[in-house]
């Protein structure tokens, strides 16, 4: 049998889970009986494997996690190069961002908070020009638009008509 975490909590069912990093959860109700939990995993030991096959095989194909001074010197990139699109952009969209920094994110490429603070992650530069424009352009959008609906959509497709092909770019990334 696999080896897993056990996560109890109060659920009704039971539940499984592999991660990205490759381990298995088992997810049950407080007082599930050890034994019923087992056979749950043993039960369910093929679609296990499937699924722990996928993730060592994305985790080989992934590149190396970037060094901190990979990291530092995309932040510096960033920085230098993204407050001239900003501006460029503001001025043609008669919006003006109240602030503007850069992270490190890993799971979105740029924010723009309810106060109109833009923030940027510094992986963004590792995506081809285009990307990066629509990434800018998308958070000035929210300036003006704080959600994802009709407007939202028409004023970025004002801006930038060729934004769908752009979008294509960033999930190449």
């Amino acid at each position: 049998m696999e080896h897993y975490d056990l996560i109890r909590s109060r659920r009704k069912t039971l539940a499984l889970e592999v991660t990205a990093d490759g381990r298995l959860l088992v997810r049950a109700p407080l007082r599930c009986a050890q034994a019923r939990i087992d056979a749950f995993v043993s039960a369910h030991a093929a679609w296990i494997e499937k699924h722990l096959t996928i993730q060592r095989e994305r985790a080989a194909s992934r590149p190396p996690a970037p060094t901190a001074a990979e990291i530092e010197a995309l932040k510096a990139r960033a920085r230098a190069e993204l407050p001239e699109k900003i501006a460029r952009w503001s001025e043609k969209m008669g919006v003006r961002p109240t602030g503007f920094k850069v992270t490190a994110a890993r799971k979105r490429y740029g924010s723009c908070s309810a106060k109109n603070s833009l923030c940027f992650s510094c992986f963004l530069m590792r995506c081809p020009e285009p990307a990066v424009e629509l990434v800018v352009v998308h958070e000035l959008c929210h300036i003006r638009e704080k959600n994802h609906g009709p407007g939202f959509y028409a004023l970025l497709a004002r801006y930038l008509p060729d934004w769908r092909e752009r979008k294509r770019l960033l999930s190449m990334n």
